[in-house]
């Protein structure tokens, strides 16, 4: 199966690459260059199909070579034409043609053994492979070789000799007997489907018979069997009856804890720092999910660049498991830059610099800074360069320090400096102006892979502007978060839950101009309802809460807002609000949620319907007495490797005057 997907992607990239150059000549073709007349130039490796070969010589014998493979009823099977395309070198070299015959006819007659091989590997054993040059056969023996070869150096710098390769395929062969052995008192009896999916009746492929015996180990494994391994594997074909006999043995090993994790790695990165983020103990059950678990938790070092995790040939005295990680170090500095263009936001700028290895302690010292034209709040709109103000521009500057692995311990500090100045809203609904200066210290500590906290104090002087007036505030407190995320993908999660919850205490007594409370929680949830997670329901909640002091005094980047591709979709960003005198002035309290039924319909494409809702209150209780908006829509994923490329569309169900008709969200991630 694996081996058929990957003829089938590679398709898909032939496919798009043809069109792309087909639009690229057509685009071109207008401006009248002869692009197209000459596109076999462009070819890449011989994959969009142009593949006239080089032209005839006195020195060389170059060929055209056509590859067929029917079934008994003489229908055409292009997986097997395309196995047959990428086993043969004949193929790959037709553009370096042989100096004679005899090496076109040798060429060929090395080709017919991993041909044969790879029809096998598609459960044809009864295949057949007919070789000729202009109808002269070429065949594994030396019997008609020298017709063979006469007949090619008759074409010298005359023509392009006709080579032609044909399977004749014959049945699938089915498998008619599995039989695994193993221990039965290590393992119930029938294995699960999950440990070994074949069964009597499924086609004899030998990727699919490989890949069993991967996914039946990685089963042992999995259940705390560290050297499971096949002692024996026999497959006997009957050709007449078009069948297989399987047959496995599997040597299960005993049981084993984790043995003693040792570190080592090239670089200045102190071992002691990259231990603080291995949770395993010696002894615990052995287990290769707590491994994977185990080089996430590492590979968030910044200074980390390459993890390798070997495991020991043989248990130790206490019948433990040793384990190697082996680190490399990233190069120390990097710098990037990058320009946005939004039709609701506008032009925007961003660069970085980062040193993630400060100190010789994997110490990150990371420098980010933005700006971009801010959306006027009154309806104008930027006629030239002289017409722009100084208040038209936003911006963000943050300076952020992270010391992992404090004296050895799964502590982090964090140092981090903020200022910033946002515009939010339109011309309709109104918004808000907010500038502020943001400092944090405080500590994180990993309780494990999966979960952290995080306190420290945070300081805050801002000046917002909105509808109500302006608000000057000072914010002296403690701030205090936990994460936990057991979810098996970051980018695209299938199972598992995300919660997040933050309280930030504001007071008087600390130098705050107000008293503030402010509680913020949200959680998602990813069940898949089949094995393979093409069917995955999703659903996400966030509440919060201000309190302490009334809507007025507080700055309008700690009200809450509903609305925009994070939370309801289909509305403008931050525009689900509590209003006055039609403008929108934020709440002290937020509710919202979403839910999706994610459908992978291919390897590579997936669908996603989905419904958000969000409502935010004056009060710093939920009364759910003030407008809800609830925005639905489909959604269009490519699945890719580094993670889905998202294509979101979304309406309101409920507009207000003002709102937009729909939306379109693109990014690399699931919504949440």
């Amino acid at each position: 199966m694996a081996f058929l997907e990957t003829q089938a992607k590679r398709r898909n990239f032939v496919a798009a690459a043809r069109l792309i150059l087909c639009i690229g000549c057509a685009t071109i073709g207008t401006a009248g260059w002869p692009l197209c007349e000459s596109a076999h130039a462009f070819d890449l490796f011989g994959l969009l199909g142009f593949d006239n070969p080089p032209p005839v010589s006195a020195t060389a014998l170059s060929y055209r070579l056509v590859i067929e493979a029917r079934t008994t009823d003489g229908k055409k099977d292009s997986d097997a034409e395309q196995a047959l395309h990428d086993a043969s070198a004949t193929y790959r070299l037709r553009q370096e043609p042989p100096q004679d015959g005899e090496g076109l006819v040798r060429r060929l007659q090395v080709d017919i053994n991993p041909l044969l091989d790879a029809l096998w590997g598609l459960g044809r054993y009864n295949a057949e492979i007919d070789v000729t040059i202009d109808g002269i056969p070429v065949s594994r023996d030396e019997t008609g070789l020298v017709a063979a070869m006469r007949r090619a150096e008759s074409f010298r710098n005359r023509e392009i000799i006709p080579v032609k390769i044909v399977a004749r395929l014959g049945p699938v062969f089915k498998l008619r007997t599995v039989d695994v052995d193993y221990p039965y008192d290590m393992a119930p009896q029938p294995l699960p489907r999950r440990a070994f999916p074949l069964k009597p009746g499924d086609p004899a492929i030998s990727s699919e018979l490989r890949a069993a015996q991967l996914k039946l180990i990685d089963w042992f494994r999995s259940n705390g069997y560290p050297l499971a391994k096949i002692a024996d594997v026999k497959a006997t074909v009957d050709h007449a009856a078009a069948a297989m006999d399987f047959r496995l043995r599997v040597e299960v090993g005993p049981k084993a804890g984790i043995g003693h994790v040792a570190i080592s790695g090239d670089g200045d990165i102190d071992p002691r720092m990259v231990a603080s983020h291995v949770y395993l103990r010696e002894g615990e059950p052995y287990s290769p999910e707590r491994l994977a678990l185990m080089k996430t938790s590492i590979a968030k070092i910044p200074a980390i660049g390459g993890i390798r995790i070997r495991e020991g040939d043989s248990l130790d005295a206490n019948g433990n498991l040793p384990i190697f990680i082996d680190v490399t170090e990233r190069p120390k500095h990097a710098a990037g830059f990058s320009a946005r263009y939004s039709t609701i936001d506008g032009p925007g700028v961003s660069t970085y610099y980062e040193h993630r290895n400060l100190f010789g302690n994997a110490e990150r010292l990371r420098l980010e800074a933005s700006t971009s034209l801010l959306r006027r709040l009154d309806g104008s709109s930027y006629l030239n360069f002289g017409n722009l103000r100084a208040s038209d521009f936003g911006g963000r500057f943050t300076a952020t320090f992270i010391k992992p692995g404090l004296y050895g311990s799964p502590n982090d500090l964090l140092i981090e400096a903020t200022a910033f100045r946002e515009r939010v809203g339109n011309n309709s609904l109104g918004g808000y102006t907010n500038d502020a200066v943001r400092g944090t210290v405080g500590v994180i500590h990993r309780f494990s892979e999966i979960a952290s906290v995080q306190s420290g104090l945070q300081v805050e002087q801002s000046q917002s502007q909105d509808v109500l007036g302006r608000v000057d505030a000072m914010l002296v407190g403690i701030t205090t978060s936990g994460h936990y995320d057991s979810t098996d993908n970051l980018l695209d999660p299938t199972r598992g839950v995300r919660l997040a919850a933050t309280v930030n205490a504001y007071s008087r007594l600390m130098g705050s101009t107000i008293d503030l409370y402010d509680v913020r929680a949200a959680g998602s949830t990813y069940y898949a309802v089949d094995e393979d997670a093409n069917y995955v329901l999703a659903g996400r909640l966030a509440v919060g809460s201000l309190g302490g002091a009334p809507l007025t005094s507080i700055p309008d980047s700690h009200r809450f807002f509903s609305g925009g591709g994070g939370s309801v979709r289909g509305f403008i960003f931050n525009t689900i609000s509590p209003m006055l005198f039609g403008k929108i002035v934020g709440g002290r309290s937020l509710v919202e949620g979403s839910a999706e039924m994610r459908v992978k319909v291919t390897p590579t494409i997936g669908v996603v319907p989905f419904i958000d809702f969000g409502t935010v209150s004056s009060s710093s209780l939920p009364n759910f007495n003030d407008y809800a908006g609830y925005g639905a829509g489909i959604g269009l994923r490519y699945l890719t490797p580094v993670g889905p490329i998202r294509l979101d569309v979304a309406t309101p169900l409920n507009p207000r005057p003002g709102d937009s008709r729909w939306a379109v969200y693109v990014s690399i991630g699931q919504a949440f």
